[in-house]
């Protein structure tokens, strides 16, 4: 029976390193090799298997040829180290698929942090080598006197002007636009006007 329990064991735990390799992303290559070594264990369990009916026959003749106790207590110790062997087994393997899973893991992360430094790079190089935008200067030479403009939808700047008899770079100025297409619906200008000719 206990060695039903280890070949039960031994099996869910193949089953659950395939899945756990499966959830954490693993590949189909590193997959087939758990399976490959499920497999080599599962054998290696029937191997063992062999030889605890082995066992068995001999402590049954054993115990048909002398009828002593003895001699059924060496094979059963030899039962139990063949149990403590394919624990071992179960261990070593366990130990190995997670080495192997921490230096995959670890090759990534590897891979990860160059491709990081390297966009950071780029972005870095990208905005060293952008020309500085110089932002517009604007004056105060325009007409004081005016009237508020609403802007209605399709209006331009230029259209605004021509519409008002006004100076383009004047409602520049007065009304700080820094990019004049991008007026918007319902924006409040001020539209300077030179004074009136004096008679």
């Amino acid at each position: 029976m206990k060695f039903f329990r280890v070949g039960c064991a031994l099996l869910g735990l193949g089953v659950a390193l395939s899945v756990a390799h499966a959830q954490s992303g693993a590949s189909s290559l590193d997959i087939a090799n758990l399976r490959e070594d499920v497999n080599l264990l599962t054998q290696r369990l029937g191997d063992l298997q062999i030889r605890v009916e082995q066992l068995e026959r001999e402590n049954a003749d054993l115990k048909n040829q002398t009828g002593t106790a003895a001699q059924t207590y060496a094979t059963v110790a030899q039962l139990n180290d063949a149990v403590a062997e394919l624990n071992r087994t179960v261990k070593a393997a366990t130990d190995e698929t997670k080495a192997e899973t921490l230096a995959k893991v670890s090759v990534q992360l590897e891979k990860l942090a160059k491709q990081t430094q390297a966009a950071i790079d780029a972005l870095a190089k990208g905005q060293a080598t952008r020309p500085a935008v110089t932002p517009p200067s604007f004056t105060d030479d325009y007409p004081k006197e005016g009237f508020s403009y609403t802007v209605q939808k399709g209006d331009t700047l230029a259209g605004i002007a021509k519409k008002n008899h006004a100076s383009l770079r004047d409602i520049t100025n007065a009304n700080k636009i820094v990019d004049p297409t991008r007026l918007m619906v319902g924006q409040t200008l001020f539209i300077p006007q030179p004074e009136a000719p004096k008679n």
